[in-house]
């Protein structure tokens, strides 16, 4: 039985839930989207695609949160996050002498991520520089994430090849067995009634 075909997943919908599903979470849904390719389900080159624009879309919304919410983010809701209007100087300061290091750092942790996207906008980060620092992130982890979705979709299918072959031969080698059984007993009855005649 094929597991992967009969469980209710991403890969029964396409590439539009595929899409959300990335927007949502973007590294396991890629991974599991390259195991579906690699199984025949979607196509590879679309899912690394799929996974760029699903990570670097909400990248865009949060710095755009932070960018026009700015005043009103920091006014009233600094204080929840921690984000004073000091605070908010020496993240200008931060982002404006190590834009690069300080984007990746926040990118690649995940409880900070959001907060830390937001706060590239408050700081008005020039978004170009913004989006090609983002996506000098997200193409190296897609295509790790990319990497071993599909290597391990290519081992599962291998594997299950060979356990239905395996299987396949076990059920013939025990058909094998017991035919052998009953032809050597069949074998062993004649040779005992020809014994006994003599």
């Amino acid at each position: 039985m094929d597991i992967i075909s009969n469980a209710p997943s991403v890969i029964t919908l396409g590439y539009a839930a595929l899409f959300v599903a990335l927007l949502l979470e973007g590294p396991v849904v890629t991974a599991a989207g390259a195991f579906a390719a690699a199984l025949g389900h979607f196509n590879l080159g679309l899912v690394f695609l799929l996974s760029i624009l699903g990570n670097l879309i909400p990248d865009i919304v949060y710095y755009a949160i932070g960018y026009w919410g700015r005043e009103r983010m920091v006014g009233r809701y600094g204080h929840l996050v921690g984000l004073s209007p000091e605070r908010l100087a020496y993240f200008e300061r931060l982002f404006a002498a190590h834009a690069g290091k300080t984007l990746v750092a926040v990118k690649l942790l995940p409880f900070v991520a959001a907060a830390g996207l937001i706060v590239a906008g408050v700081v008005r980060m020039p978004i170009r520089r913004y989006a090609l620092l983002s996506l000098a992130v997200i193409l190296p982890t897609s295509g790790l994430y990319l990497f071993i979705g599909y290597y391990f979709g290519a081992v599962y299918e291998t594997l299950d090849r060979y356990i239905r072959f395996g299987g396949i031969g076990i059920v013939v080698a025990v058909l094998i067995f017991f035919g052998l059984v009953k032809l050597s007993q069949k074998i062993s009855a004649r040779l005992s009634a020809k014994i006994k005649k003599i």
